[in-house]
């Protein structure tokens, strides 16, 4: 079971990024996915979440109105579209799958991350 976190990258403030994650190994199309982040000597934190059916998303304050999270369970996908960024979005961001839709890290299934750089 793998999920593979991709699209990160080194991007101006103000600009766009589209992160994406890809599962293998099993159909994640009935769990819940979440982004989180973890920025250099902070904790992970809640970024994104939508249930299996799309039906219901949560957004961290911080990112909210910027970020849009989207899944394709045909593709076994999960996207996250970043923009308007800024430098205290820097950092490593990984996905997540659970039964459950949750705002806190306990989520079963965790994806490697992809740093995302924001320069000012």
């Amino acid at each position: 079971v793998q999920l593979q976190a991709s699209g990160g990258g080194l991007v101006q403030a103000g600009g766009s990024l589209r992160l994406s994650c890809a599962a293998s190994g099993r159909t994640f199309s009935r769990y819940a996915k979440g982004w989180f982040r973890q920025a250099p000597g902070k904790e992970r934190e809640f970024v994104a979440a939508i249930s299996w059916a799309s039906d219901s998303t949560y957004y961290a304050d911080s990112v909210k109105d910027r970020f849009t999270i989207s899944r394709d369970n045909a593709k076994n996908t999960v996207h996250l579209q970043m923009n308007s960024l800024k430098p205290e979005d820097t950092a490593v961001y990984y996905c997540a799958a659970d039964p459950l839709l949750t705002t806190g890290t306990s989520y079963h299934y965790w994806g490697q991350g992809t740093l995302v750089t924001v320069s000012s």
